[in-house]
């Protein structure tokens, strides 16, 4: 089979589209298919014997200058100035202008591949592609309206609602497109209850595929670090709970020698690094960035308790690495976390999203407890072995391939 992997954009290592993008296109060849990732900036990092086709934006948010100005003579067509323009006005133009670009590329090439799958761009222009003759699979991580609502709670005073609403008005647009999709893939059954509540989707036309973890992620063969105390998150945003996460250590501070390590690169003078400041912890937080997939490893490896604070996710892949790592968790009962450490409470503790006395306790009572941290991480890297392979997911999209060309082939002879 001749696959096209579209994804907007697709950060290695950070942020759950690249992590996606790779491990997903391996398999797939590994199972014997042609696999062509079409990708706008930050580009994969992808393996042997998968192609990547750039679909270059004017990468307006690259570091070290987001929120950029580009020269004139950067401007290529009209896609570019409708990129920079709803930038300039607040809006986040990425998925509809990464979608117009990609659906040009197809269309010079429709018959280079059988199927197209969309990894949560759900821009207008992808409405265009069946109509290129190619069946259309498209990936839903989570409703990113669920973002939306978390972030404009957490807004203080108009200026800053405003300026959330103007961010995320590219949902309005998601939404639709969502509505008209032939087949639709989700990381868990919550996001799949979630995705069909929030976009109006037909539930008969989702399926729910878990993600996979890499092998690499294995148990340490180093000591852990004593008190170190890790966790993984977008630092700056409100979904991901690391305000919660940082109160709880301040307190955990005055009591135990600990150490906090965020797997994130703060925004400078951001909210993480006003809160860090307020709560006098700023010499026991540690952050990393730019780490290499065998640095990932190693770190997670080394805390002795890890935490996984969100206040919603639609799958957590951080949370299936850590327990891979075998290293204990305390997680927030939110989205699907639960389901991914699973209903027994052998593979982590599980508190209410947002309870600093609650997470705190949590923290502590693990801290002290070196006998059911061990019983814990074998735990969950018992249920990572049982049921998250990337094989078995590669297996699991193709069987959806297979129905979304066999549905165009039907509607194509009737």
């Amino acid at each position: 089979m001749r696959i096209a992997l579209l994804s907007y954009r697709s950060k290695a290592h950070v942020g759950g589209q690249g992590v996606y993008v790779r491990h997903l296109s391996r398999e797939l060849a590994a199972l014997g298919h042609t696999v062509e990732v079409f990708s706008g900036q930050p580009y994969p990092e992808l393996d042997p014997g998968v192609a990547l086709t750039k679909v270059p934006s004017l990468d307006l948010y690259r570091e070290p200058d987001p929120f950029r100005v580009p020269r004139l003579r950067e401007f290529r067509d009209l896609i570019d100035v409708e990129e920079f323009a709803t930038m300039a006005i607040g809006g986040f133009p990425e998925p509809k202008t990464f979608s117009r670009r990609v659906v040009r590329a197809l269309a010079e090439r429709a018959g280079d591949f059988d199927v197209v799958h969309d990894n949560q761009t759900l821009g207008t222009g992808m409405l265009d592609i069946e109509a290129l003759g190619l069946p259309l699979v498209t990936t839903i991580h989570h409703p990113i309206t669920m973002d939306r609502r978390i972030e404009f709670t957490a807004a203080r005073g108009l200026k800053r609602k405003y300026g959330v609403w103007r961010w995320y008005g590219f949902v309005r647009m998601q939404r639709r497109v969502a509505r008209r999709l032939r087949l639709v893939i989700t990381p868990s059954e919550t996001s799949a209850r979630d995705t069909v509540a929030e976009f109006g989707l037909d539930p008969d036309r989702v399926r729910a595929i878990p993600l996979g973890v890499d092998e690499r992620f294995a148990p340490p063969t180093r000591p852990r670090v004593p008190g170190r105390i890790l966790a993984m998150a977008s630092a700056d945003a409100p979904l991901k709970g690391i305000a919660t996460l940082l109160e709880a250590f301040a307190k955990l501070r005055t009591e135990r020698d600990v150490q906090l390590v965020l797997v994130t690169a703060p925004k400078p003078g951001g909210v993480t690094e006003r809160l860090i400041d307020s709560l006098g912890i700023k010499d026991d937080v540690r952050f990393m960035s730019g780490l290499t997939d065998e640095d990932l490893v190693e770190l997670m490896g080394s805390a002795e308790v890890a935490c996984v604070p969100s206040l919603y996710e639609g799958f957590s892949l951080p949370t299936a690495e850590l327990m891979a790592c075998a290293t204990p968790l305390v997680v927030s009962r939110a989205g699907a976390i639960p389901e991914v450490v699973g209903p027994d409470g052998l593979a982590a503790d599980l508190v209410p999203p947002g309870d600093v006395g609650e997470l705190e306790a949590a923290l502590a009572a693990l801290l002290d407890d070196p006998d059911r941290r061990s019983r814990m991480g074998a735990a969950g890297r018992r249920r990572v072995e049982d049921l998250f392979s990337w094989q078995a997911v590669a297996e699991k999209v193709v069987a959806v391939y297979d129905e979304a060309i066999a549905a165009d082939e039907r509607e194509t002879t009737c």
